[in-house]
């Protein structure tokens, strides 16, 4: 996007066009991908409500849990060194923290940070005020209404690629946005890079299950943007997991260290399953979450004092009388407001919730719980929203239908994040007087001036009439998601990528693919 074409759009009010409003939704959403934010700037406050007592008896048992309980270190002697080197106490691979010491190692980690971008207009700033959307991660399926449910491939993988670039609700290009079952298990990372490089020019996110992985992951990132750069700057991020309850194994440790090493951010996330991997109620999950996010945190500074992590979560709860894990919920929704507050008071960056759902289909389910666990994202101060499209089935199924109704919420996210803004055009005494009382400002100036940009305008909503509605087809919001993806698909123009820079990533994937055997578990 250039500046060039940002001017077009904007000066006088150009005349109504032909083609009713199917054709003016398409002009309007052309001009808005040519004024897409790189990511959004908060202008609202973020909501707190546990007071400071509350808060400070939820650090208290969490520091309780580390220096009592311990967390264990599994596999991972150099990371146990680490510790033993910053002072925790060591029975085998248990550690132990004492109170405040995780805090003050944490002091050393970036409260705001850039993930560069090889577009370097759509950096994005992570912390602070700023919100980044980013898809959905690590469904083994995929589902559209055409096909139904299926193992992902990589051209599932390619296609997620495509529409997240094509959304100007979307500022990244994510991660493992569904597993490439189709490509063996210790290549597949290869092709999940190199797709984020080729068809997008957002930031990505990297591979963490195996050390190696990860360092192959960050050496292809090196090739887009240069040794130094990588060295000195943000590029890749990591996605890892604690095993939750309060077990951190080698294969998270060695790649979050791996990382952190490398200048670069790892996402530290607890999962826990209130019931299962974690205590059934809120405060005692928030508690347990913030002991084993912070241990994490914390690693990437021993590793690297000064390198970005960003500070996770992902609470969830079950289903107690089958067992089978429930998202979109009030319980979590609620405890990421106070996992918010929790986070600002140790000056870290917040990744929290995103547009979950249990339901199997795109459908009033999927939208009312996705929207219930997306504004608590909203509202607790999440800086980097992972899970923001196509979250579908438990985040078992990665559903076309659900990422394009998802990223228009996001849209719609985009203006509710901006707040009310107030000057003199918004306030519009002048429409007041040039109206009157009794008469209507459809057609006054004020309104001539501002119609394109008023309101936000949806791709997948129907805001006809029944009876046009019913003459189109009666299609509901699902279908109408069917057909934009395929639109978008079919639209698509991969950015530009230098041509030294693509031979490059290639002949590195060739080669160490040459390497090894291919593996398939």
């Amino acid at each position: 996007m250039t500046n060039t074409a940002a001017a077009d759009t904007t000066g006088s009010v150009r005349p109504a066009q032909r083609g009713g409003r199917s054709a003016r939704r398409e002009m309007r959403s052309h001009r808005t991908e040519g004024l897409a934010r790189p990511f959004i700037v908060r202008n609202i406050p973020t909501y707190d409500i546990l007071s400071e007592d509350s808060l400070l008896r939820i650090e208290e048992t969490a520091d309780r849990i580390l220096a009592e309980v311990g967390i264990e270190f599994r596999g991972d002697p150099e990371a146990i060194a680490l510790w033993k080197r910053a002072g925790a106490t060591i029975q085998d691979e248990l550690v132990k923290f004492e109170p405040g010491m995780l805090r003050e190692i944490l002091k050393t980690a970036p409260a705001v940070f850039t993930q560069h971008a090889r577009n370097p207009a759509r950096s994005v700033k992570i912390g602070g005020t700023n919100v980044v959307f980013s898809p959905a991660y690590g469904s083994p399926f995929v589902m559209d209404l055409d096909k139904g449910r299926r193992y992902g491939t990589i051209e599932d993988f390619r296609n997620f690629v495509k529409l997240a670039q094509s959304s100007p609700w979307l500022h990244h290009s994510g991660g493992t946005i569904c597993e490439p079952v189709d490509v063996p298990v210790n290549k597949r990372h290869f092709d999940m890079v190199y797709s984020h490089i080729k068809y997008s020019d957002r930031g990505f996110m990297g591979s963490v299950t195996a050390e190696s992985r990860a360092e192959d992951s960050i050496e292809m990132a090196r090739l887009v943007f240069g040794r130094d750069f990588v060295d000195a700057n943000c590029v890749i991020l990591g996605n890892v997991n604690v095993n939750s309850p309060l077990v951190w194994d080698a294969t998270m440790t060695t790649s979050l260290r791996a990382y952190a090493r490398a200048n670069q951010a790892a996402v530290i996330v607890p999962f826990i399953l209130g019931g299962a991997m974690g205590p059934v109620t809120n405060a005692g999950a928030i508690a347990q979450s913030l002991a084993e996010t912070m241990a994490g945190c914390a690693l990437t500074q021993l590793e690297r004092p000064g390198a970005p992590v960003i500070f996770g979560n992902f609470l969830s709860s079950m289903s107690l009388r089958s067992g089978s894990p429930t998202f979109g919920t009030p319980e979590p929704a609620i405890g990421s407001m106070v996992v918010g507050q929790l986070a600002r008071r140790l000056n870290l960056p917040l990744r929290c919730s995103g547009n979950f759902t249990t339901s199997k289909l795109p459908d009033a389910q999927a939208m009312n719980e996705s929207t219930m666990s997306m504004l608590a994202a909203a509202h607790c101060g999440a800086n980097f929203i992972l899970h923001s499209a196509g979250f579908l089935d438990g985040l078992l199924s990665m559903s076309y239908e659900k990422f394009m109704l998802d990223a228009d919420f996001c849209g719609a996210l985009h203006r509710y994040l901006d707040g009310v803004k107030i000057d003199d055009n918004e306030l519009a005494f002048d429409a007041f007087r040039e109206v009157g009382p009794g008469n209507h400002f459809f057609g006054s100036r004020h309104t001539l001036a501002n119609y394109e940009t008023a309101f936000w305008d949806s791709e997948t909503a129907d805001n006809d009439p029944f009876e046009k509605w019913e003459a189109a087809g009666s299609h509901d919001a699902a279908t109408r998601a069917n057909q934009r993806w395929k639109k978008v698909l079919a639209d698509y123009e991969a950015p530009p990528l230098d041509q030294a820079v693509d031979d490059a990533l290639l002949d590195f994937i060739a080669r160490k693919k040459g390497e090894m055997q291919d593996a398939w578990y």
